[in-house]
C-alpha cells in the first residue's frame, strides 16, 4: 500500500490484473458492513461460484472439531457441515466430496478448497469467494493455506453498523452492560477494522479496502476498483441485468424503512442514534474513525475520555480478543457459537 489514505477511500493494493485473476477471494469486515452485498455485486457480475452463505471454517468448524488431519474429526466435521444451512445449499451431496476430504483433508483450508472446488465444478465455473466477515483475525492462517489469497475489507461507519447489529440483538455487550450495547459494538467496530488494517499491513499486494458508502454511492467505480485488483471484469451493466441476493433485495435489520420505501443505508445514525449515546460512543472511538476517515459529529473539544469511558475501553480491549481466543483455542467454541444460526447470510 502506497498510500495510507488514497483519494476515493480506497486503500489499494498495487499487484497486477493478470496476477490475480485466479486468486481466491476472502471478503471480510465487521458484521453489518455490507460484506454480504459486496458479495452478492460480484455474484451478479459472473465468473465465481454462487453460494449464498458463509462457510465459517476458520472461525466455527475448524476450532470446534480441532485437527481435520485426524479422521475422526474430518468425519464429524463433514457430518455437521452437511446437515448444516451451507451444506443444505450448497448442492452438494455426500459422494461428491467425501472421499476428497478423507484423503487429501489435512486442515481447515483443506476443507474449505475441497468444498468450494466442487461447488464451483458443478456450477461450471473456476473461482469462489469466500464472505464470512469473521474471517478477519485468521487472516493470517489463511494466508498461510491460500498464499495468493486476495483479502477485500469492506469497512463502514461504525455508527451505522453499530445501530444495525443492536437492531439484530448481536452486539452482544458484558451482562452488566446492557444498556451500552451501542457503545459495545463501537468498539468492537474498532477492534476488528483496526486488527484487519494491521494484518492487511503485512500483506500488502493482496488486501483491499473499500468503503460501503463508496459502493453504495458509485458502484461502478468502486466495482473497478476491485475488479482490477481480484483479476476480474465486474460490469456494472451486467450487474443490472442479473442481480442476486441482497443487490436485488436489500438485507437489512430495518425492514419497516424497506416497507415503506424509505430505505437509506448509508447515514441512518442522523436520525436513529439516540444523541447522548452518540457523543459517548464517538468519545471511545472518534481517533480511530477519523484514521478511518469518517468524521464525529461530536467536536473534539466535548470528547474528552473520561473514566467510565477509560474502563470501557480497557474491559472491551481485553475482552474481545480474549473471547476470540478462548473460541479459537478451546472447546468452547462448542458453547459459545451456533454453527446454523452463525451460517445466517447476513
Amino acid at each position: 500500500m502506497t498510500d495510507p489514505k488514497p483519494a476515493g477511500g480506497f486503500k489499494l493494493a498495487t499487484q497486477s490484473h493478470e496476477c490475480n485473476s485466479k486468486a481466491r477471494v476472502f471478503i471480510v469486515g465487521c458484521p453489518r458492513s455490507g460484506t454480504s452485498f459486496l458479495y452478492h455485486l460480484l455474484l451478479s457480475a459472473g465468473r465465481f461460484a454462487e453460494f449464498h452463505t458463509q462457510m465459517n471454517v476458520y472461525d466455527v468448524l475448524g476450532p470446534i472439531y480441532g485437527d481435520l488431519g485426524v479422521v475422526r474429526n474430518k468425519r464429524a466435521a463433514l457430518d455437521e457441515w452437511l446437515q448444516s444451512k451451507a451444506g443444505r445449499i450448497s448442492g452438494l451431496e455426500r459422494s461428491e466430496i467425501e472421499q476428497q476430504i478423507l484423503e487429501n483433508c489435512h486442515r481447515a483450508g483443506d476443507f474449505l478448497c475441497i468444498i468450494m472446488d466442487a461447488i464451483a465444478r458443478k456450477q461450471g465455473v473456476n473461482r469462489w469467494i469466500d464472505s464470512t466477515p469473521t474471517n478477519i483475525p485468521h487472516m493470517r492462517r489463511i494466508h498461510r493455506d491460500f498464499p495468493d489469497a486476495l483479502f477485500v475489507h469492506i469497512i463502514r461507519d461504525p455508527r451505522d453498523v453499530a445501530l444495525s447489529l443492536d437492531k439484530r440483538g448481536w452486539s452482544r455487550p458484558l451482562p452488566w452492560d446492557k444498556d451500552k450495547s451501542l457503545l459495545a459494538a463501537g468498539l468492537y467496530w474498532e477492534w476488528i477494522v483496526s486488527k484487519a488494517r494491521h494484518l492487511g499491513a503485512k500483506l500488502p499486494e493482496q488486501y483491499l479496502e473499500v468503503r460501503y458508502e463508496e459502493l453504495v454511492a458509485e458502484p461502478k467505480k468502486t466495482l473497478r476498483v476491485v475488479g482490477t485488483f481480484i483479476g476480474s471484469n465486474l460490469d456494472y451493466d451486467r450487474v443490472l441485468q442479473r442481480p442476486v441476493g441482497s443487490v436485488k433485495e436489500p438485507l437489512t435489520a430495518f425492514r419497516e424503512d424497506l416497507q415503506q420505501g424509505r430505505f437509506t443505508p448509508v447515514g441512518r445514525w442522523k436520525v436513529r442514534f439516540p444523541p447522548d449515546k452518540l457523543r459517548e460512543f464517538e468519545t471511545l472511538i472518534g481517533p480511530c474513525m477519523e484514521d478511518f476517515g469518517y468524521s464525529p459529529l461530536t467536536p473534539k473539544r466535548e470528547r474528552t475520555l473520561k473514566a467510565r469511558h477509560r474502563a470501557l475501553c480497557a474491559t472491551y480491549g481485553a475482552f474481545y480478543p480474549l473471547k476470540q481466543w478462548l473460541k479459537t483455542h478451546t472447546p468452547l467454541s462448542r458453547w459459545m457459537v451456533n454453527y446454523d444460526e452463525i451460517l445466517i447470510n447476513k
